[in-house]
């Protein structure tokens, strides 16, 4: 009898957070409220370029996201005004739970239980109304590591985990990367090629009907590049030539079907 009972209060430990998490994430895409992320930094490599880097950060420098969610929302008549609101959060000196290598699908899972166990006890509250998204930027010097691991996102959590440059001119293409992990968070999927990194035509085209078809003149948001031709493209330097497709904007809510 107290095995049974013992069983029965787990689950209903599991099924109030399974509920939770469900009405925690179709909140985070019913815009009928702000959509409020916070944005902690954290020193990746522990180099003095980006310590130095990390002190001159400034709330209003992440600016442009806000208005790049809200010169969007317009295409999709979504009415709330500034959907997402990006707030600069305290200087982490710890760094998350690493994903393993090259991970099997029971360590993915390992790590995702580790990282929210992490946020949930070990991370301070940002200033401000409490956030619904929490991303951890990894900034790195670009001298130390010229490229860049894949960042994550986790859409059960709402958490993600961004790897960028601490370098003040890829601060724009470091913009991109947050915008896509965010949307991560919100159930939107990747739309280009894992082992090509190209966009997927047509979905991870900006711009899938312009004739001649390349160049592109724009990145879709979760495609990542710029099509140049079909075997290229090029990384954007900043959320000015970004935007999000239809696909897009249904898995977050902003549209209702393609």
């Amino acid at each position: 009898m107290f095995r049974q009972l013992r069983i029965l209060f787990l689950l209903l430990i599991l099924l109030c957070v399974a509920i939770g998490a469900w009405l925690e994430r179709r909140q985070s895409t019913d815009w009928d409220a702000p959509l409020w992320i916070a944005l902690y930094p954290i020193n990746a490599d522990g180099s003095e370029l980006t310590d130095a880097y990390l002190q001159k950060l400034r709330p209003d420098q992440f600016q442009r996201l806000e208005s790049f969610f809200d010169e969007e929302r317009r295409e999709y008549g979504v009415a709330l005004e500034r959907p997402m609101r990006f707030v600069l959060a305290p200087t982490l000196a710890k760094l998350p739970p690493k994903v393993a290598d090259n991970p099997n699908v029971l360590q993915i899972m390992g790590w995702s239980l580790r990282l929210r166990w992490w946020a949930k006890f070990e991370v301070p509250r940002a200033p401000g109304p409490t956030p619904t998204v929490r991303l951890f930027l990894l900034y790195h010097d670009p001298n130390k590591q010229p490229s860049l691991a894949h960042s994550t996102a986790l859409q059960k959590g709402l958490l993600g985990v961004v790897n960028v440059f601490a370098d003040k001119t890829m601060h724009g293409s470091n913009e991109v990367v947050i915008a896509h992990e965010a949307l991560h968070t919100l159930g939107a999927t990747d739309k280009y090629d894992p082992a090509t990194t190209l966009p997927l035509y047509p979905l991870g085209y900006a711009e899938p009907q312009r004739q001649p078809l390349h160049p592109q003149r724009f990145a879709e948001l979760m495609g990542g590049r710029v099509p140049l031709t079909s075997q290229l493209a090029a990384i954007p330097d900043s959320l000015q030539t970004v935007l999000i497709g239809p696909a897009t904007a249904v898995e977050i809510g902003w549209k209702n079907s393609l």
